[in-house]
């Protein structure tokens, strides 16, 4: 892996982190917040330090040959252990068991995290490895337990997971499915990653040679697994804002046939706030819609409801529903009002206009999702023809 396949996750998930703290200030006694906070620290802190720049910086620093080495199992050992803790805390249940649970996987890292340095201190590793520390010192008294407790661990934790999150996932649906789905498989490259990595020191054991499964299969696995899991954990937490976002840009969108059908004639129009280039969808989307509320609420006085009547009846022959229909009866009425309105600006009282003023509000009342379906009505064949035989009767009548 090069370096920037080391660093690049690091600084995207210190970001992801960074920008969660405010949420754990405001939510610090809550233990799930508190568990995605650690979990996305220690992720950006294991890339960081599992690069072979800082393997040699921190052992520079240090004075201590292969230093690092310690360190960063140490760190994914914790890593492991917050996606365990923030599992637990995520499926919930009876608060005192979630409590025993968490403290009984914390105390069993602690316990791994603990004797990492201590294996490591009891060794004797002169020689600085910055890429095969693994495979190199596989059979080294005390080097060997420390890779094989450090691997033990992180298998253990990715077997776990998986099978909760495979067990949840069946009872749960939409963003929390999906994320679930997407842990499994960070957690199933994690144990791959473990896997290989296990194989390559048990093959130096029995004097064989499997080095490349360490040392060239094995970091881009646990890159990928890590970036996966993380995005995994934050997908349930980010999506539903994922989700309003861009369902207020898709109806912001939608609604613009309507928006530029209403202002689309000279004239005086609804003055429009300053909205400004960062302002969230919702905000424009709130702008348009009462723009478009104030912009029907002015063609009123030109609303003719035989317009209407004509689009409705032919869309009812040509099979529609009965809601299709009503929609497509006023968008013809308000594409009518909206020329009525350039050629007469100033509009004769007409019994019908009260009527289509009526059938107007009563297809809108329900709220924004009519907007929309009116917009999209603009464009129907019968729209055209309610205005095509609008035309003569308008001109007579002149």
């Amino acid at each position: 892996m090069r370096n920037s396949d080391y660093y690049f996750p690091a600084v995207a998930l210190g970001i992801a982190f960074v920008a969660k703290l405010p949420a754990l200030r405001r939510g610090w006694r809550n233990p799930l917040v508190r568990s995605v906070c650690f979990l996305v620290f220690t992720a950006s802190i294991c890339f960081f330090f599992a690069a072979p720049p800082t393997i040699r910086a921190v052992n520079d620093l240090t004075g201590v040959p292969n230093f690092s080495g310690p360190l960063v199992y140490c760190i994914m050992s914790s890593f492991s252990c917050a996606c365990l803790v923030l599992i637990v805390n995520w499926q919930g249940g009876p608060p005192e068991l979630v409590r025993r649970s968490s403290r009984r996987w914390i105390a069993g890292y602690a316990v791994v995290i603990t004797a990492l340095p201590v294996f490591f201190a009891l060794s004797n590793a002169p020689i600085e490895r910055l890429r095969d520390l693994d495979t190199y010192y596989a059979t080294t008294p005390f080097i060997r337990e420390m890779i094989v407790t450090y691997l033990v661990a992180h298998m253990v934790a990715a077997v776990v997971t998986t099978t909760l999150c495979v067990r949840w996932a069946r009872a749960v649906s939409e963003w929390l499915r999906v994320g679930l789905v997407v842990l499994v498989i960070g957690f199933v490259l994690n144990l791959l990653f473990g896997m290989a990595k296990l194989t390559a020191v048990i093959a130096r054991w029995a004097g064989g040679d499997l080095d490349f499964l360490s040392t060239t299969v094995a970091p881009p696995i646990a890159a990928s697994g890590g970036l996966i899991v993380t995005v995994g954990f934050l997908l349930p937490l980010l999506g539903p804002q994922i989700s309003g976002v861009g369902h207020a840009w898709i109806t912001y969108l939608r609604l613009g046939p309507l928006w530029r059908q209403l202002r689309s004639t000279p004239g005086e129009h609804v003055p429009l706030p300053q909205i400004p280039w960062w302002a969230a969808p919702d905000m424009r989307l709130t702008v348009r819609e009462t723009g478009i509320h104030d912009e029907l609420l002015k063609l009123q006085p030109h609303l003719d409801d035989d317009v209407r009547q004509r689009a409705h009846d032919a869309a009812i022959g040509n099979r529609a529903s009965t809601q299709a229909a009503e929609v497509v009866g006023v968008a013809a009425m308000v594409v009518a009002a909206v020329e009525a309105r350039c050629s007469r600006p100033e509009p004769e009282a007409d019994d019908q206009i009260p009527a289509g003023a009526a059938a107007l509000t009563a297809t809108l009342s329900p709220g924004r999702e009519r907007l929309v379906q009116l917009s999209r009505a603009l464009q129907s064949p019968f729209v055209a023809a309610a205005r095509k035989q609008a035309a003569p009767t308008e001109s007579s009548s002149r």
